[in-house]
């Protein structure tokens, strides 16, 4: 099934199933953060209502009424589980890549997520501002010191993200060894919040299989594959538990969508097309985002699905 949250004037908005064309929704009474928290009785309650949308039940909509499934909730925990971003990454800031058998994660903003066609607003393009493309789950309440194989039962939906970045503030954070604030602003999610069945053979060990296609400014920059993060998100869910229970609505991001291929398949993030050129050319040479420009987001299937719908974003300037 498909989840979306729809502009009511609320903070956390209407929940709503979601045909599977996207252009009807059926609305269910309450929010999807309150849901997470009954889980068991809120996929009851959803199964009856999808047969009902099935039928023919619910409304037309368009882009303009879709929030992020979740427009804010408790905890918002990234990770970076793909190897090769990584070792870009190390390249493009300058800095020894990542050793160890520990996952990398951050704890971000998660107060707010933009919609899936809010404009974005930032403060000066001086700050670097990047796109990353990337999936994440949504978990109801994990208990402290879940494994890896228990949690898997605990993913109960599945969410495509862009966590925004502002790249030219970032290494002063990561200089104080203290994490990131300014240089992490809110993220985006598309509009569609769907359950791991849904994605059917997409969903395998705890990773989205899908091509997630990034167009910035009209150009296809990247299609990079979920499959191969170096930890599943059972795993991601397992580390961040490990010392503290994980409440209900928790979200937890792959990081950047990244592959070993990157010279066929592309890069998720400005970033890493710099780190490429800097390995090709000795330098950078793409800029980051300007106000005005826009991106696209869209995790595709092999056969054209878009199971998340898309985010279709312009940057502008805050104020």
């Amino acid at each position: 099934m498909r989840l979306a949250s729809l502009r009511d004037g609320s903070a956390d908005g209407a929940l709503a199933l979601v045909s599977d064309d996207g252009t009807r929704v059926l609305r269910v009474g309450g929010n999807l953060l309150a849901a997470m928290e009954d889980w068991p009785a809120t996929h009851a309650r959803l199964a009856a209502a999808e047969a009902r949308l099935i039928a023919g039940e619910g409304e037309s909509t368009d882009d303009a009424d879709f929030a992020a499934p979740l427009p804010r909730t408790w905890q918002w925990l990234d990770g970076s589980a793909f190897t090769t971003h990584g070792d870009l990454m190390a390249i493009a800031f300058k800095h020894d890549p990542h050793e160890g058998d520990r996952p990398l994660m951050y704890q971000g903003l998660s107060d707010r997520f933009y919609g899936p066609a809010d404009p974005v607003p930032f403060p000066a393009v001086e700050h670097g501002i990047d796109f990353e493309g990337e999936f994440g789950v949504i978990v109801d309440a994990v208990p402290m010191g879940t494994s890896a194989a228990d949690a898997m039962k605990h993913i109960r939906l599945i969410v495509q993200i862009n966590d925004w970045s502002l790249r030219a503030i970032a290494p002063i954070e990561m200089k104080t060894g203290f994490g990131w604030v300014q240089a992490k602003p809110a993220c985006s999610m598309a509009p569609f919040a769907v359950t791991p069945d849904a994605l059917g053979d997409a969903w395998q060990n705890g990773r989205v299989c899908l091509d997630l296609i990034i167009d910035w400014n009209g150009r296809e920059v990247g299609r990079a594959n979920g499959a191969a993060m170096a930890f599943g998100f059972h795993e991601l869910v397992a580390h961040a538990a490990l010392t503290r229970d994980l409440v209900a609505g928790t979200v937890i991001g792959s990081g950047t969508v990244s592959n070993a291929n990157y010279a066929e398949v592309g890069s998720s993030c400005i970033s890493e097309i710099r780190a490429i050129e800097i390995i090709a050319h000795g330098a950078p040479q793409t800029p980051f985002m300007a106000f005005g420009d826009s991106l696209r987001m869209t995790a595709v299937a092999s056969t054209g699905r878009a199971p998340f719908g898309m985010i279709d974003q312009e940057v502008v300037k805050a104020g």
